[in-house]
């Protein structure tokens, strides 16, 4: 199921990406993770965000992609409701 961003989220991103903020991201790899509740968590920059299939992701310093509607929490602030 696809959940969209909040414009405070993305407001948060960009501000992450400008100041090259290194940030703790939360966030489930996939839809089975999510079923499961097994979060993830990475600390990278983030570099850009991309639309991949028509889903948004956010591209890392680490060259990992995260899509955006399965992250928890970004820099300790949380961003879904599960």
């Amino acid at each position: 199921m696809y959940n969209p961003i909040s414009s405070e989220f993305f407001d948060q991103l960009t501000v992450a990406m400008e100041r090259k903020i290194p940030s703790t991201i939360e966030y489930y790899q996939n839809e089975e993770q999510e079923k499961n509740k097994e979060i993830q968590e990475i600390k990278a920059l983030v570099k850009t965000m991309e639309l991949i299939d028509g889903f948004e992701f956010l591209v890392l310093d680490t060259q990992e992609k995260i899509r955006l509607s399965l992250v928890v929490r970004f820099n300790g602030k949380r961003h879904r409701a599960d």
